[in-house]
């Protein structure tokens, strides 16, 4: 990849993955001949979640095209926009030919958790939000592209949400009080913390009704608590629903079913 600052890097046993700064340029396109990147689509074009232990592999599938045919992938990196910070090296590329001119070739990115907290100097969390894609493509015929910004997505930190409504079973009329907790994952500690001062919908579906309508939004506490007061008028059950950051991701609670007696 063109203009690498290798300031610092963080290297798999087996060489294949290598996490590492690098220099986040502006958009930059050169290479030789008419071989050109078309599409390209990361994670089959949704957010790449990570949490605290289990490995992600993603796909990013760019569509080549080249009169000659095309060779395949030569180089593909991520990285974010911010801070630079990225995997320089894919770990696996297929090519799969859609015509005489153009295949779609897919390589796939795997990060674990337990490598971040001893791969990025100061806040490793800050590596959450906008991701950028670079890749080199080679034709059949020797023509060759360098695309310095092909895709964008986010790469976002996993989250939980839970759900708590009591009295069970209330009485119609009375005062129902529902509870729950926000967090998120911390790429430091490895552990999932209570994200604070997020506004998060209650939502309530009848019974015997096909899904949620929410019925307000409340704003979570210092340690991510939440708590409400709503009137009981008909059975049904009660979630939380939280839409998400650029750097968290979207969740929505288990709903808690409450009986009117």
């Amino acid at each position: 990849m063109r203009g690498r600052t290798a300031r610092a890097a963080w290297i798999l046993a087996s060489g294949a993955v290598a996490l590492t700064l690098l220099s986040a340029t502006g958009a930059h396109a050169e290479g030789r001949g008419d071989i050109r990147v078309t599409k390209t689509v990361v994670n089959g074009g949704n957010n790449v979640i990570i949490g605290t232990s289990a490995r992600v592999t993603y796909p990013i599938a760019v569509t080549i095209r080249d009169n000659s045919g095309v060779k395949g992938l030569s180089d593909i990196s991520v990285f974010n926009k911010t801070n630079g910070w990225g995997f320089s090296d894919w770990v696996d590329t297929r090519c799969v030919k859609q015509s005489s001119t153009t295949s779609v070739c897919t390589a796939s990115m795997t990060i674990a958790p337990a490598w971040l907290p001893d791969s990025v100097p100061g806040d490793v969390n800050s590596t959450a939000g906008v991701w950028q894609v670079n890749a080199t493509v080679k034709a059949k015929d020797g023509d060759y592209w360098i695309s310095d910004h092909i895709a964008e997505f986010k790469m976002k930190r996993a989250s939980k949400l839970t759900t708590d409504a009591a009295p069970e079973p209330v009485a119609k009329g009375a005062t129902l009080t529902v509870t729950g907790k926000l967090s998120r994952a911390n790429w430091e500690d490895l552990k999932y913390h209570g994200y604070a001062r997020q506004d998060v919908k209650l939502q309530f579906k009848k019974a015997g009704a096909a899904g949620y309508s929410t019925v307000k939004t409340v704003k979570t506490g210092d340690t991510g608590r939440l708590s409400t007061k709503v009137t009981a008028t008909s059975a049904g059950s009660w979630r939380w629903y939280f839409p998400g950051t650029t750097t968290t991701a979207r969740v929505v609670s288990t709903g808690d079913a409450v009986t009117v007696k």
